[in-house]
């Protein structure tokens, strides 16, 4: 779990440091006392819970929560203030709680454990890949829909990947193979590529594709996927390998043939 704590000053770090780690002790606490550096960090990883200082200097603590709110819509906010008049605001942004300054121990308590989102909700996964028999994508429950057949091709093959780096022109490779121009290629997957990031922004799933300079991965471990799921618990897993992978497409042969042979050797057990 991880949990933002966004503060009016430096002083007030050390403070909330010692508070927060105690009362969530596994958690990966990240404190700041200013709101540049912690809009930074949450750009890098996917926030649980922001306790947010109602009058950040640079960036209001509502601005902010709505920030972290385009980002992670299941985000449980918990404002600090000392105005009473925010709260019609934070209401407004279903925040999961208000607290008066100064802050009292046993108040925050109570706040953590009655989040809006519990964290029983916030580990599962939006997004599922589905890869044995035909490849789908489903963004909670329903089925995601790209405006190019071939952006979903190029996420299949990132899924097909597990979270490694795939560059451009292996996505070309796999995608095209030796059919056409590859400059023309580049291009058209310059548009897929955006395809992607649109899709992705408009359905609110930031951070599940990684981006390098020239390459793309998948965040493994923001999805749901069958293929992983019983690559990690074979018999166990409450997915089953059939013998169908990624029917649509050419290029997962290798995997194809990897998992027969996994397969293969589970039935020797």
């Amino acid at each position: 779990m991880n949990v933002l704590a966004v503060l009016e000053n430096e002083a007030a770090q050390l403070p909330m440091t010692e508070m927060l780690s105690a009362m969530e002790p596994d958690a990966n606490l990240m404190c700041f006392g200013s709101s540049l550096p912690a809009l930074a960090a949450a750009r890098q990883q996917e926030i649980d819970i922001a306790v947010i200082d109602a009058a950040l200097p640079e960036l209001s603590g509502l601005d902010f929560g709505s920030y972290l709110q385009e980002l992670y819509p299941n985000v449980n906010l918990i404002y600090l203030t000392a105005d009473r008049s925010i709260g019609f605001e934070a209401l407004r942004q279903h925040a999961s709680g208000i607290l008066p300054k100064p802050i009292v121990e046993t108040q925050l308590r109570r706040e953590l454990n009655e989040l809006r989102y519990p964290q029983a909700e916030q580990n599962r996964k939006r997004l599922f890949a589905q890869t044995f028999g035909n490849f789908e994508l489903f963004a909670d429950g329903k089925p995601v829909v790209f405006k190019y057949t071939k952006t979903k091709e190029i996420v299949a093959l990132l899924v097909n990947n597990r979270g490694a780096q795939t560059t451009n022109g292996e996505i070309i490779a796999s995608l095209w193979e030796d059919d056409g121009d590859p400059e023309k290629k580049g291009s058209y997957l310059s548009n897929l590529r955006q395809d992607l990031q649109n899709t992705f922004n408009r359905l609110k799933l930031n951070g599940v594709i990684l981006k390098q300079r020239g390459s793309l991965a998948i965040a493994t471990d923001r999805i749901e996927c069958d293929l992983y799921d019983w690559l990690d618990k074979k018999q166990k897993s409450k997915y089953q390998y059939l013998g169908d992978y990624m029917n649509q497409y050419s290029w997962p042969e290798v995997m194809h043939a990897q998992l027969d042979e996994i397969a293969w050797s589970l039935d020797e057990e």
